[in-house]
């Protein structure tokens, strides 16, 4: 009987459930907005009064084939999700994990209820809110695949050569820059406020990444500076999106250049701008896991030596010393 708390399958289904929900909820919801083709069927459940499932959704076209294949996506993973909180509370043994499977389940439950709301509202705050939940979601589902990974688990296989815990600041800021980044960028896009905000904090949050990256590089822990090269690509790849999407909606007077609304390159730069600022989200928010998790080792490996001493007022001498 296997005793050991890692099971191989359930990681691979929990990395495969993130990647699930970012290539396609995430991805076609993104080019929905982009697209303004959130409101394309007035009803939801149910698309121009036809079950989800038996909508004619190939002979559609237009906003009506985007916003039904985003509902599709939604719909599966809604199944995904499901499977996946049974497969975790029949099969992994630590029940905190357990729970954070069923959170995700939850988590995708209610991302489902603000979008159908959106729909039967015709709220722009509610879509707003439904797009900013969906990182919350994502980050849920990425720590659900860490906490079930080897490394996490099989903490001997990790190198850990000096005290990550310099790193823990940083590994809390991040994450909260770059979702306040992210947040103003949803207002941009669903509520048509906020531009100079969104492009001032762009720097800041930059900034921020770059700093955490470099330390990461030079902690020297593979498990860390993997991931900070892609935080590197992920923030620059990012700023040359940001910029495209800015000049292909609002157009560059200095080279004659004017915006085409929802042109194909216009789609694309905003679209995938959406989609890659949650992916370095969730970079930051893997980030901030494996330092804390790493400098949990280090105090398991390192224990303090005086931990065990009493160094109360009764222990001390006149003169300031230790009996």
């Amino acid at each position: 009987m296997n005793t050991s708390p890692y099971r191989p399958w359930l990681h691979r289904f929990a990395v495969a459930t993130a990647a699930i929900a970012l290539c396609f909820p995430v991805i076609l919801g993104a080019q929905t907005t982009t697209k303004a083709a959130g409101m394309a069927f007035p009803d939801w459940p149910s698309s121009d009064g036809y079950n989800m499932l038996t909508y004619p959704w190939f002979l559609s076209v237009g906003d009506k084939f985007l916003e039904h294949g985003h509902r599709l996506a939604g719909a599966l993973i809604g199944f995904v999700s499901i499977c996946l909180a049974v497969s975790f509370w029949r099969h992994e043994p630590r029940r905190g994990v357990r729970w954070i499977a069923v959170g995700v389940l939850l988590a995708v439950i209610v991302q489902g209820l603000l979008g159908g709301n959106r729909v039967l509202m015709n709220d722009s705050r509610l879509a707003f809110a439904h797009g900013m939940f969906a990182t919350f979601v994502f980050g849920w589902m990425l720590l659900l695949a860490q906490v079930t990974s080897r490394r996490w688990i099989d903490s001997e296989l990790l190198v850990i050569e000096r005290d990550p815990a310099p790193l823990k600041p940083w590994a809390i800021l991040l994450p909260c820059v770059v979702f306040g980044q992210y947040f103003l960028g949803g207002m941009i896009r669903h509520l048509g406020t906020a531009v100079h905000e969104h492009m001032a904090v762009a720097v800041i949050a930059t900034l921020a990444v770059i700093v955490a990256a470099i330390l990461g590089l030079r902690s020297q822990r593979a498990w860390l500076s993997s991931l900070c090269v892609k935080m590197l690509v992920l923030v620059g790849l990012q700023l040359a999106l940001g910029l495209g999407a800015f000049v292909t909606k609002f157009g560059f007077k200095a080279t004659g250049y004017v915006a085409v609304h929802h042109s194909a390159i216009q789609t694309l730069t905003r679209t995938s701008h959406t989609v890659i600022g949650m992916l370095l989200f969730g970079a930051t928010v893997v980030f901030a896991l494996r330092v804390f998790r790493a400098s949990d080792i280090w105090t398991q490996r390192n224990p303090d030596p005086l931990a065990g001493l009493n160094l109360g007022p009764a222990s001390l001498t006149m003169k300031g010393g230790v009996r």
